[in-house]
């Protein structure tokens, strides 16, 4: 055959073919031109061909890494590494790693070839066999062959003692149980010189302990001298070109000798104690101003904190990474604030040292290493340093990005209750905290604030004049609005008369007419905010009475809210109004002070909620993975595992756990309600008061399912409503959410189809048919007519459906929905019904399913 004629024979050179392929200017060109060199060297293979066997099984090579399938050509490696010749053999063992896996059956049949070549007298064949066998080894290959791989360990050749090593290292990892094979070997080769055999035995040493006790206890006597010593020899050597780095012997040898005297020296004070010496050499010798030398002072820092080191070493150590925190480069800055945040469990006085410059890095202007110095720095704060460190925070929290302004606020509230002994202090912070960052502070903290302030009346003069001055400056802050409004309607009278006055406070001059100004200003700025506008209106009646001249400027304002939209406020501006007008006889008794709220019971009800919460997170997060996929329109989701819904709204097969006592959550939706919560309902009986008052609140209440055909089915646009007749037939449930008590529809049943959706645009029918033998599949047909004159272009039809419904969607028969009628898109899909056959309180009237046209309206089923 001559080649210059078929450029795609089996004989093609391979840069021929990657020329040719990156010729190709479109995807189909480059498949071609595969498509054709595969069936060349199919040709070649079933042919026999045995002089481009190599040639053939290189280019199956490069189309493999270029993602098309190759697995005709495995048996040809085979073929390859039977061959005598050392080049036949090198292509052979490369396409073995590459085109095959331990998991391919076909692999076994390599097992002879491989311990032929790793008992053959040339070193690089011996090379080819070991570097297969680390890379593809599977559990068999491994007992089968570890033997051999045991023996050349002790070779006196370097480049196969350290493919050796490498090889170990896999068979290891995948018997665990042949580890004490390799413990001697391991333990003889730390004495070798050439330092790539040197990080290969240290890591199979690393391995080997992980993976055994026993030869943790064996390397802890036989390696740990031997480790010592080629620390000391590569921190002391002199300039070695082959091995420099920055000015650093062998950085790399360094680091995995390092890591494995921390495997060694964890839990033993002996071996810990052999090793503090060549550490301390190690953290005091090695230069920072490389990345290589931080890098070994980093793993230096990690083995003395992981070791039974003694406290001078751990104070090195520590003082080491206070260097890497006036680093420039922010890795070494963040790998350091993540090393001093473990070592505050060994040393905390040692951490505490460097104070000042972790709170400098609060400051940076990298967001990771300002969230990761700030956790640091609460873990820094103790009864001595509060104060001071709090002042800190504060101070930058006026000048903080405003990104981090919620984390930063979060922390400040939290170390300001944990370490609240001086009341007054805790309310001069918060005050500060609500005043420059109000906006993000969380409801739970304002809500304590005012318990506290509700117990302590010797301050509640001191707080209300405090929050009335911070209110004049700072009114743009939401819940400094809230906490002040609160205060003044409760005490007003307090900061107009400067009662209970402190000796470190300013009289202030503030008139009634002043107070109620603040809180009609504050009514008029929140108009949005519905609790605000309602915590205004009840501090407005209250200030009604409290200062009786008032009461007609401040009915005048209540009164401007009996038209509100909003119905709370609507209720409040009318019944307040009616309380102003018409019952001054016990107005005066019915708007005294609040009793002191209990502030143990409020901190046990807080605490008991934090928990909750944490767990629901906890159960969600291990329920959905956070990198979980989007699944692309028309693929089957897979059944998710089954979660009980707390709400009870989706099933009703989960059971329900009755208890004498019910949980924090539940008591506080019992409060926010006041109605009893208590479910008394058991599996299978009737529904909990729990789940109906939920699903009247949210208006999805159950409808009662009817026996008989079909009729119709109401598809609503959005600002339409459509009322269900108590004795119109319920629409057909296409999902199969049937009582057990209601037959299931027979295969052959025949379903009318339905007009789902008709205006003057478009117009979309549903056709229904039941799989043979699958009662929970239904198959529906839609078309899609468009009534219009004009065509319509990108068509596409997108659907939603219940957690316990799986949905398949066909593609479209078109992308064009015809004008004038003439012709319509058909597309089909399919629902499964996971539940088939239980019992829904929920029908399908229950559930909202969204329909939407891409550049069309949305449809609500």
């Amino acid at each position: 055959m001559d080649l210059s004629i078929n450029p795609f024979s089996s004989g093609t050179r391979l840069r021929d073919m990657i020329r040719a392929i990156r010729a190709s200017k479109t995807a189909s060109e480059e498949r071609a031109v595969v498509r054709r060199e595969c069936a060349a060297i199919r040709a070649a293979i079933s042919e026999g061909d045995q002089d481009y066997r190599h040639r053939n099984m290189a280019k199956l090579m490069f189309i493999h890494m270029l993602g098309y399938p190759t697995h005709f050509g495995q048996m040809e490696c085979l073929k390859l590494i039977a061959a005598a010749g050392f080049p036949e053999k090198r292509i052979g063992y490369l396409g073995l790693m590459l085109l095959l896996d331990e998991r391919q059956e076909v692999l076994m049949l390599v097992t002879n070839s491989l311990k032929q070549d790793l008992n053959h007298s040339n070193q690089f064949i011996v090379g080819l066999a070991l570097c297969a066998l680390g890379n593809i080894c599977s559990a068999e290959m491994a007992r089968d062959l570890a033997p051999e791989v045991e023996r050349l360990l002790l070779s006196r050749d370097p480049n196969t003692k350290k493919k050796a090593a490498l090889c170990s290292i896999r068979i290891v990892r995948k018997v665990p149980d042949l580890a004490e094979n390799f413990m001697g070997s391991a333990a003889e080769n730390i004495k070798e010189k050439h330092h790539g055999v040197l990080i290969s035995v240290v890591q199979l040493c690393t391995e080997l302990c992980k993976a055994s006790k026993e030869a943790l206890e064996y390397l802890r006597k036989h390696c740990v001298e031997g480790l010592v010593r080629i620390l000391r020899d590569v921190t002391n050597s002199s300039y070695a070109p082959e091995y420099d780095i920055a000015g650093i012997t062998d950085p790399f040898l360094h680091i995995r000798v390092l890591r494995l005297m921390r495997t060694l020296g964890q839990g033993d004070a002996d071996c810990s104690e052999y090793v503090n010496d060549i550490l301390a050499q190690v953290a005091t010798k090695t230069e920072s101003n490389k990345n290589a030398g931080n890098a070994i002072l980093y793993e230096c820092v990690e083995t003395i904190m992981s070791i039974e080191a003694t406290s001078g070493l751990r104070v090195l150590a520590i003082n080491i990474l206070g260097r890497f925190l006036s680093n420039r480069d922010n890795n070494i800055r963040y790998v350091a604030l993540n090393m001093l945040m473990r070592a505050m469990a060994v040393d905390t006085q040692a951490v505490q040292r460097h104070r000042a410059t972790i709170l400098e890095c609060v400051k940076d202007a990298d967001v990771s290493i300002r969230k990761r110095a700030l956790e640091l720095v609460y873990l820094l704060i103790n009864d001595t340093n509060v104060k001071p460190l709090t002042k800190e925070l504060v101070d930058y929290l006026e000048v903080s990005d405003e990104d981090f302004k919620e984390d930063l606020t979060a922390k400040i509230c939290s170390i300001v209750e944990k370490f609240s002994e001086d009341k007054l202090w805790y309310l001069d912070q918060m005050f500060k905290v609500l005043s420059l960052a109000g906006n993000f502070v969380k409801d739970d903290v304002w809500h304590a604030l005012i318990v506290l302030i509700s117990n302590a009346s010797e301050l509640q003069g001191y707080s209300v004049r405090s929050l009335y001055k911070a209110l004049q400056a700072y009114g743009a802050q939401e819940s400094l609005v809230r906490v002040a409004v609160w205060c003044i309607g409760e005490y007003g009278e307090m900061v107009v008369n400067n009662i209970n006055m402190l000796d470190v406070e300013e009289p202030v001059t503030v008139t009634e007419s002043d107070a109620v100004d603040a809180v009609e200003l504050a009514l008029k700025r929140y108009s949005v905010d519905v609790t605000t506008r309602a915590m205004c209106l009840v501090a407005l009646l209250k200030l009604s009475s409290r200062f009786p001249p008032t009461s007609e400027r401040i009915q005048e304002i209540v009164v401007q809210n009996k038209g509100n939209t909003v119905l709370e406020l609507q209720q409040r501006s009318i019944e307040f109004n009616s309380i102003i007008q018409r019952h001054q006889s016990i107005k005066s008794s019915l708007l005294e002070r609040m009793p002191v709220l209990d502030e143990a019971s409020y901190l046990m009800k807080r605490a008991a909620s934090s928990q909750a919460t944490v767990s629901l997170t906890k159960s969600a997060t291990t329920a959905t993975p956070a990198g979980s996929l989007k699944i692309p329109n028309g693929v089957v989701k897979p059944p998710a595992a089954p979660l009980p819904d707390l709400l009870d709204l989706n099933s009703d097969d989960v059971p329900v756990t009755t208890s004498a006592t019910t949980t924090a959550p539940d008591n506080f939706l019992q409060d926010l309600l006041g109605i009893d919560l208590t479910n008394s309902s058991t599996a299978g009986g009737a529904p909990s008061a729990t789940t109906d008052i939920l699903m009247d609140l949210l208006s999805i209440g159950s409808f009662p399912v009817q026996n008989g055909p079909p009729t119709t089915s109401n598809f609503i646009t959005p600002g339409q409503v459509t009322k269900h007749a108590p004795a119109t037939p319920q629409v057909m449930d296409l999902l199969d959410g049937l009582p057990s008590s209601t037959p299931l529809p027979d295969e052959n049943t025949a379903y009318p189809s339905i007009t789902a959706f008709q205006s003057a645009t478009l117009k979309i029918t549903f056709s229904f048919k039941k799989q043979p033998g699958k009662p929970q599949e239904t198959t529906m047909h839609v078309s899609f007519t468009n009534l219009t004159s004009v065509a319509l272009t990108d068509f596409m039809f997108q659907a939603a459906v219940p957690k316990f419904i799986q949905l398949r969607l066909d593609p479209a028969s078109s992308s064009i929905l015809p004008a004038s009628g003439n012709g319509s898109v058909t597309q089909s899909l399919s629902v499964t019904n996971n539940q088939h056959g239980q019992y829904y309180k929920l029908m399908c009237q229950g559930h909202v399913t969204c329909l939407s046209l891409s550049g069309g309206p949305w449809i609500w089923a």
